[in-house]
């Protein structure tokens, strides 16, 4: 080993160790152990099989030791001078990453490493490599995911707002012997809907689907104060579903003197069928519709989206009924949760 490193007298031996058992940093910590291995006798290759570094890291640690003493192991970046990501870096990174890549001259949907990479050299003059600029994405806490398919809504701008802001309102002030409640239908599929899970490297997870689809279609109101969902089901979406529903929240709040409906403008929420219904309720339903293509001012959308989530992706039931039967399940628990909650509070 004389020719890895050289041979150390017992106080500098001891003076390694002790400097050993006090580091924090762990890639100093490394290279104090790489040291200490080469001078209790172990081979190169052992080392770098134990701590689990390349041959090369060894030879060069052992080197700079040989050379400059314990003070070689001291990280020498700090020499480097100041750090091509800095905040400046990071803010431009943020601006570009909030713009899509044709807005910068390429012809590509969507940005990759090297992409950002060229874009940020032309707008700071700093080029930096693929690992440094993925530290910088982690940095800004950008990470890929799947963008949401939205329509724009047609309505302009501040009739928007003025719609959403009247709804709020609306929410905000019920008075105590009125309800309201968000309304959306939701289809349910047999075949699975595919999503992300956790899986191990070199497997991927089959989900065996039936082939033959089968649908039914729930149409559900959410209570705007206690989120409790009512639901009605059926094996067609359509008016006589939604007034099903109406019917069943007329039962389901007796003592409220009216009940409103905050819904989309599906057409089955304005068909004929529907605004008999409501007439036949004599004021108590009344219905108010958002603005067209606004599906994140729907309370309940979310509650779908945790639904799919907790029971139809990547679901692996043969049938139907026992589909429906966890769907059924988990709202009613969901329901549970939320009147227990209610009662602790």
């Amino acid at each position: 080993m004389d020719g890895i490193v050289p041979c150390v007298s017992y106080s500098v031996k001891e003076r390694l160790y002790r400097q050993l058992r006090k580091c924090a940093d762990s890639e100093l910590r490394t290279r104090y152990l790489i040291v200490v291995n080469l001078i209790n006798r172990r081979c190169a290759a052992d080392t770098a099989k134990a701590l689990k570094v390349s041959r090369s890291t060894v030879y060069r640690v052992a080197e700079r030791f040989r050379t400059e003493g314990e003070s070689g192991l001291v990280d020498r970046r700090e020499d480097n001078g100041s750090p091509k990501v800095d905040e400046h870096y990071l803010a431009i990174l943020s601006k570009v990453l909030r713009s899509s890549p044709d807005a910068h001259g390429w012809r590509r949907p969507t940005w990759t490493r090297e992409m950002l990479i060229a874009t940020l050299a032309s707008r700071t003059g700093v080029r930096i490599c693929a690992g440094t600029m993925s530290r910088a994405l982690a940095e800004i806490g950008a990470r890929r995911g799947r963008p949401k398919p939205s329509v724009r809504c047609p309505w302009p701008e501040a009739r928007k707002k003025a719609r959403l802001r009247a709804l709020r309102r609306l929410v905000r002030h019920l008075p105590a012997d009125e309800v309201a409640v968000y309304v959306d239908e939701v289809d349910i599929h047999l075949n699975p809907k595919i999503g992300w899970d956790w899986m191990l490297t070199g497997q991927q997870k089959s989900v065996v689907t039936p082939g033959q689809n089968e649908k039914r279609y729930l149409a559900g109101a959410q209570d705007a104060r206690s989120g409790i969902l009512h639901w009605v089901e059926g094996e067609r979406k359509n008016s006589s579903l939604f007034v099903r529903l109406l019917w069943h929240l007329v039962r389901q709040y007796r003592a409220a003197r009216v009940i409103h409906v905050i819904l989309d403008n599906y057409g089955i929420h304005k068909s004929a069928q529907t605004r008999l219904a409501v007439s036949s309720c004599k004021g108590r339903v009344r219905l108010h519709f958002l603005p067209p293509y606004c599906p994140d001012d729907n309370k309940i959308e979310r509650t779908w989206q945790d639904l799919h989530a907790n029971v139809t992706r990547n679901h692996r039931c043969a049938t139907m009924e026992i589909l429906m039967g966890e769907v059924h399940h988990y709202l009613q628990t969901r329901n549970r949760h939320l009147r227990l909650k209610a009662k602790a509070a």
